[in-house]
Formats: structure tokens, sequence, C-alpha cells
């Protein structure tokens, strides 16, 4: 994530999980939230969904991990994440990254293209559009924003905010190969079914535990602080589709 800042970055050495999220026992959930419309996971009812207020809940799992800004958590690395939304012939695409191996947070990880906010981005979106062009080579004239999700707090004390956005047609994707190993795209449809998020229990070597979400599609597996992010645009645009539905 390079950054305009004076002193250049100090290389460090990489940070794992003391954990193989892979692994991890799945806990039974009782309850599975209901399936999306097809129709809800179209671009014009995201768009519409993001022009007005829609009553919701964040995941409640994690409730304590999300503000609505970055003010309500001390001591923090600000960041900012970009959920690209792609139209395919058939339906909605999101672009995912691979992060390389000898990053020092999160490496190997799949996640969102973003970074750190830096002292000259106008605000935490424009982070998000830098971020993704400096990551996987999108220009920013083919990134329009639609709208953010509150701020998360990470596991390694990073607060980002999620912008949710569309890549416009005629983009093309060059991987910044100091930080990026793959750039991928899962269906939209295949992230906000709720029959695949998979809640996992992790035990900490401290004897503590750790709940985290997971989505595997093919190859890939998705958890953490990106699941966690799919997980809340799910309940946003499920409050959407039931906000339409109500007389």
């Amino acid at each position: 994530m390079p950054h305009s800042t004076d002193t250049p970055p100090q290389p460090r050495l990489s940070r794992r999980p003391s954990f193989d999220p892979l692994t991890q026992p799945i806990v039974s959930v009782a309850d599975v939230p209901p399936a999306l419309l097809p129709s809800t996971m179209q671009l014009d009812f995201i768009r519409l969904a993001f022009g007005h207020k829609v009553p919701w809940q964040v995941e409640p799992i994690f409730a304590d991990s999300f503000s609505s800004d970055f003010s309500h958590f001390q001591d923090t690395v600000r960041a900012a994440v970009f959920i690209p939304l792609v139209q395919r012939a058939a339906g909605l695409h999101v672009i995912f990254t691979r992060r390389a191996s000898h990053l020092h947070d999160h490496a190997g990880q799949i996640s969102f293209p973003g970074g750190q906010i830096d002292r000259l981005d106008r605000d935490a979106v424009a982070t998000a559009i830098r971020e993704t062009h400096e990551e996987i080579g999108i220009a920013p004239r083919y990134l329009e924003p639609i709208g953010t999700h509150p701020v998360y707090l990470t596991s390694t004390r990073y607060t980002m905010l999620p912008v949710i956005g569309l890549v416009l047609p005629g983009f093309t994707i060059e991987p910044n190969k100091t930080e990026v190993a793959e750039v991928f795209e899962v269906p939209l449809a295949v992230l906000m079914d709720p029959g695949m998020h998979r809640l996992h229990k992790a035990q900490l070597p401290d004897g503590g535990y750790r709940y985290y979400f997971s989505v595997t599609w093919g190859p890939y597996f998705i958890w953490g602080a990106t699941a966690a992010l799919i997980r809340n645009l799910y309940h946003y645009l499920a409050a959407a589709q039931a906000s339409q539905a109500a007389p």
C-alpha cells in the first residue's frame, strides 16, 4: 500500500494468525437468514438502496467492531477498502485480491483492494480509489463510488471504511506484484447467499477464542474482516429488500 509520505515505509516481517483459519470448527447456526431475491442483487436496486436511508443493523456477532465513523476507535491505523462491483453477462461480480505472501499484515489472505489513509487524500473514499488504482491498476475514472458502510475494526487494529462501488466498462487490471499475488472475481449472488456463510470459532493460545465468518468459492477461502464486510453487505441488502416490500 504505497503512501505519499516523506519517509519510505520500512520492511517488516510477515505476521500471520496464531491459528489455521481453514481448520477451525464451524459453529452450528440455528436460523439461517433468508435468501435475497435476484432483483435485489442487480445494480439498479443497489443504487436505489444506497440512495435512500435504509433502516438496518450490522452483523450482531461483530456489533462492537463497527462504528459510524473512525473517532469511536482509538490508537488504530485508519484505512479504506473498495468493494468493486463489476457488471457481467451473468450478473454482478465482485473483485478480490490475494495478498502477497511477504506482506506484514494479512499475508496471503483474500481481501478487497484498499489501504491506509494518506495525509494527502481528500477523504477515505479517495483513499479507497487511490489504493485500488495502486494495487490492481484500475484507473480512477473507471471507479464509481455508490455508498459506504460502517467503519470496521480488525484484529490487527486497522479501522477500515468500506466503499461500495461500480467498476465501469473499459477498465484494465494490472496488479502491483509487490502487494498482490492474484486478482479474481466471485459472483455477487454467491457472496450474498447466507447459506454460503460459515461461522467459525477459533481457540487462541491465551485460552480465549475468536469468531469469524468464511465463504468458500472454488479454491478461495474468504474469511476474517473481508467476510465480515460481505456479511454486512448481505444484511444491508436484505433490509433494503424488506423495506421495499413493506406497504
